[in-house]
Parts: structure tokens; sequence; C-alpha cells
């Protein structure tokens, strides 16, 4: 019996996949090789399996590059080398030529080269400028409507400043001349009142009594032990008038005291 016929399709299972694949590959080398060498041919094999790994073959008397070399040749196509160098010599071209076409424009907006154009290129030129200076002016009134808005802001600031600063000034006035009329007020009842200590002294001494004699002598005998400073007035001994009938216990008994 021979063998059944095998339906050419991908095969799912990987691991069957590469087992075919390195029979398939190694049966196509071998009958590469049995073709240069039976009929002397030229023959050329390049593989590439699923995961990327290349293998080739080449008939013994050439090489590979030779082969794609007639290859090419026979069909009259080449690949195109790459040459970094020129391709950064054309950059740099460019570059430059795009450089120049930028300096001769702005030669033109400042007005420095203008010979070369036409009476299209100068209108043009001066509605471009005309627009431009547009703009800038726009600009620049913004920015004045800009720094008279904080101008104004900062003059309303120091208005209320100058404002809190006066009234506070004005109540701090009033304040001091309300407390110098209160201490005027008080100054005479202080000068009139008698000191606490000579009204407690007079009372020890005293007793209570209310005799003009006794209260004169009691007041000569308090003075002494009372200081100076702590009295609101004066105390002076008066000499009697001996030929008043009517002076008190008469005679030498009859001093007494004079405030002032």
């Amino acid at each position: 019996m021979g063998r059944g016929k095998i339906e050419i399709k991908r095969i799912e299972n990987s691991t069957n996949r590469q087992v075919t694949f390195s029979k398939r590959r190694g049966g196509l080398l071998k009958k590469a090789n049995e073709l240069a060498v039976l009929c002397d041919a030229r023959v050329g094999v390049v593989i590439f399996s699923s995961t990327g790994k290349m293998f080739e073959y080449c008939s013994p008397a050439c090489s590979l590059r030779e082969l794609i070399e007639q290859y090419q040749h026979a069909t009259n196509s080449h690949f195109e080398e790459i040459n970094h160098d020129q391709q950064i010599l054309l950059e740099m071209t460019r570059m430059k030529n795009e450089m120049e076409k930028l300096e001769t424009g702005i030669r033109r907006y400042t007005g420095d080269d203008l010979s070369s154009l036409t009476l299209d290129d100068v209108s043009d030129l001066e509605q471009q400028l005309e627009y431009s200076v547009s703009k800038v002016r726009a600009r620049k009134h913004q920015l004045l409507n800009q720094q008279l808005d904080n101008l104004r802001r900062k003059e309303q600031i120091l208005e209320d400043q100058n404002t809190f600063l006066y009234r506070m000034i004005n109540e701090n006035q009033q304040a001091a001349l309300t407390g110098e009329v209160k201490l005027g007020e008080m100054a005479p009842l202080a000068m009139l009142q008698p000191p606490p200590a000579f009204a407690h002294s007079a009372t020890a001494y005293y007793g209570g009594e209310s005799s003009s004699s006794g209260t004169a002598l009691q007041l000569m005998s308090a003075a002494p032990q009372l200081h100076a400073d702590d009295l609101g007035f004066r105390l002076q001994p008066t000499q009697p008038n001996l030929q008043d009938p009517a002076a008190p216990c008469g005679g030498l008994h009859g001093h007494g005291l004079q405030l002032w």
C-alpha cells in the first residue's frame, strides 16, 4: 500500500510544525546540493524559520553574494546602498538653505535688504509690517491698562490707610483731652480734703471731743508726729488776746493754732 496524500495546510501543533520544518528543510537543502553537483548548476537557497533563524545553502563553486549580484544583473534590478555620510550632507545643505531664507526675511523686515524686491514684494512686506505693528500696539495698550489698574488699586489702599490713621489720631487726641479735663476737675477736691493719715491721728488723739481748747492742744501734740508731706495744709501757733474776756481758758492757756 502506498502512503496517503497529505493535505497542504498550516500545522497547528507547534511541536509537529517544528519537526516538519526540520525534515523538509533538510530535504530541500539535500535536493539543492544534488542539483548543483549533478547538473553543475549554481544554486542558492535562503530559508528563515518562523522564529527568525536563517538557513542558507550555496553551490560549492560560488558564493551567495556572487549569486545575488548575478541575479540583480539578470533582472536589471539593484538594492540601494545606504550612505550615512551622504544623507548627513544632504540634511546639512537643506538646513543651510532654510537658514539663509530666514536671514533674508529678517533683513527685509528690518529694511536692510530691499534692493532685490519688486513692487508686489514691497507691498506685501508693507502689509505684513502694518499687521505686526497693530499687534504690538494692541499688546502695548493692554500692558498700559494693566499698570493703570494696579496703580489705582494701590492709590485706593493708600487712601484707606490714610483715613484710618487720621481717625485713630483724632480719637487719641480726644481721649487725651477728656483725661486732662477730668484730672483738672478732681484736683481742687483733693486739695480740700484732709489726708487720711491726719484724720486718723486726730481721731485717735481727740477721742471724739469737740472743745476748742482741747482741739488746739491735741493738734499741737499730733502735729510733730505727722510728716509734712502727709498734710494738705500747715499749722501755725497764734498768740491769744489777753484783754479779750471771751477768750477761752484765759491767761497763758489761751494759745491756739491757725491754718494756712
